[in-house]
């Protein structure tokens, strides 16, 4: 590719925006502990609305229409025909154990269609509504593209079901009128299958390099996907040698940093293979030294796991937000936005992680191949940021959710007592002014939490699989009792612990406790408490400030 293409190339490339920095990680059946297919997700954006959506099974009338409203904005697209017959949809996941994820990466500019009619979330949901497999999805996705025009940029979708993990990388295909018409309508892309065994993640950044050509099996692609580059001039070499990721979303180590290091950063924890031979990469210093599309882990993972991932900072790695001034004094493993800052002409940036302040819900869809559909879905949701959000089990073949979760308590812009996403972030927020005290208390109450209910739910399962054989009319309705019951008790836990937090920790300061968690008195009367303890701020914040007005802080002896 010569060196004017490249320069082109780079003025077209659209960054991840900022509202849609999310990351997806995938476990296979083989490196998953109990043998599931597992997708996390977190839908990070500055104005997405944490909701936990519910479309029920449903049949319509031949001829019904469809109306399409981009995802995130509500902004009216277009309409298309509904499907005879649709799937119950719970989340990103639906009755057969089919799970959706993204993760937005822009792409080229002039890969862009504005006449088309689907958005990459609405793809989302209606494949999740039509689809019974992994393939079928991307069948979904493939057809209605081709029909009506995507209406999106640069995606990274996860797609798995309970024995598949696949990524799908797509963009719009380049406009081109001829008499009018737009004959270069739908899109350009490719689907990777992972390996069983395998584990793979995308955060934001093209993942698909070159790509096999001729097995079905683990690879399926547009038939236009190399030729519509060679059209456009982005391409020149032979089919082999195509990358889809170089061509259709270019990277650079601003990007990589950014982006792809939070893939880095996942599999340096699990991965079997030393990634700090791929660290260069990650810092975005070596674009050569790619890191590959998925590697192997040392050990199956659990949901506990892959829970712990979503919760990830940096720690332990260069990266970590935790070992930089940056953290002020109380160890805040998080950088407010923008995510560049400049002083004195030379640019610099904060970390990206893969929790972060923004999230409006995040999740882990677990897809058991050894346990009947009505009871092998389990969807793990939480909302805001994972860091300091706990999740709660909902079976896939729920009939109904939390009215603490649904759409339309409260929004981004009205606040709702009774919403989950307002309460998580009530305590978030109390979190991040001394996360190395109050963060580390919410991340001990939600590892107590989420324990429980990793045991609970097999009680759950072995009971609905009784029930199953028994009464198998009932095992909606008791997966259903549980999921929301569950949800309501942890809405009522959030809120108590909100108030508690408040008690405990007001000033910057620290209550002392009995052995049973309850506030010590000053033993005149059970309303005052005795002196609080003053736990300061970090070494590091201190010298700092040493630093900086050592002398003018600084007591001097008469």
């Amino acid at each position: 590719m010569n060196k004017t293409l490249l320069a082109t190339l780079a003025l077209l490339v659209l960054t991840p925006q900022a509202g849609k920095t999310c990351t997806n990680l995938i476990v296979t059946r083989g490196a998953s502990l109990n043998g599931s297919v597992m997708v996390s997700y977190s839908a990070d954006s500055h104005t997405r609305y944490g909701t936990l959506v519910h479309y029920p099974a449903a049949k319509y009338p031949q001829g019904t229409m469809l109306k399409i409203y981009e995802w995130g904005k509500n902004r009216y697209l277009g309409e298309i025909p509904q499907a005879t017959e649709t799937y119950a949809v719970t989340g990103n996941m639906n009755e057969h154990q089919v799970v959706i994820g993204e993760t937005t990466w822009g792409g080229l500019e002039s890969q862009f269609d504005p006449e088309g009619i689907v958005d990459y979330g609405s793809l989302m949901y209606i494949a999740l509504q039509r689809a019974k497999t992994a393939r079928e999805a991307i069948a979904v996705f493939a057809d209605l593209t081709s029909r009506y025009g995507y209406a999106s940029s640069g995606e990274s979708i996860s797609i798995a079901d309970k024995n598949e993990a696949w990524i799908l990388e797509i963009i719009g295909k380049a406009p081109k009128k001829v008499n009018g018409v737009n004959v270069n309508k739908g899109a350009v892309w490719v689907a990777v299958r992972i390996p069983d065994g395998a584990i793979s993640g995308h955060a934001n950044q093209a993942r698909i390099t070159t790509f096999p050509l001729n097995d079905l099996q683990n690879c399926i692609y547009s038939p236009d996907v190399i030729s519509h580059a060679r059209e456009q001039g982005l391409f020149e070499g032979e089919d082999h040698e195509f990358s889809f990721a170089d061509t259709y979303g270019p990277a650079d180590g601003e990007t990589v940093r950014g982006c792809d290091a939070r893939i880095w950063s996942y599999f340096n924890r699990f991965g079997k293979d030393d990634m700090n031979r791929y660290l260069d990469y990650a810092l975005g210093h070596n674009m050569n030294n790619r890191m590959p599309l998925y590697v192997y882990p040392k050990e199956q993972l659990s949901v506990k796991d892959v829970a712990g991932m979503m919760r990830d900072h940096y720690e332990g790695t260069p990266m970590d937000m935790t070992q930089d001034i940056g953290a002020g004094g109380n160890v805040l493993p998080y950088r407010w936005r923008p995510m560049s800052f400049e002083v004195d002409g030379k640019k610099y940036l904060n970390e990206r992680a893969i929790a972060t302040q923004q999230t409006g819900f995040f999740f882990i869809g677990e897809c058991r191949a050894d346990v009947p559909d009505q009871i092998g879905g389990i969807f793990w949701f939480g909302v805001d940021d994972a860091g300091t959000s706990p999740l709660t089990p909902v079976y896939t073949s729920s009939l109904s959710i939390s009215k603490h979760y649904a759409l339309g308590n409260g929004s981004m812009i009205e606040y709702s007592e009774s919403s989950m996403f307002w309460i998580v972030n009530r305590i978030a927020q109390f979190a991040y002014l001394r996360y190395n005290h109050i963060g580390n208390e919410v991340r001990s109450v939600i590892e107590k939490h989420e324990n429980k209910k990793f045991e609970e739910v097999k009680a759950i399962d072995n009971a609905a699989l009784i029930l199953l054989k028994t009464n198998p009319e009932f095992v909606g309705e008791f997966l259903t009792s549980y999921s929301v019951n569950s949800a309501n008790a942890l809405f009522s836990q959030w809120r108590d612990l909100d108030k508690y937090l408040m008690v405990k920790y007001i000033d910057g300061n620290t209550k002392k406790q009995n052995p049973d968690g309850s506030f010590k008195n000053n033993g005149h009367t059970p309303e005052i408490p005795p002196s609080p303890d003053f736990p300061g701020y970090s070494e590091k914040w201190k010298k700092a400030i040493i630093l900086d007005a050592g002398e003018r802080l600084s007591i001097r002896k008469n």
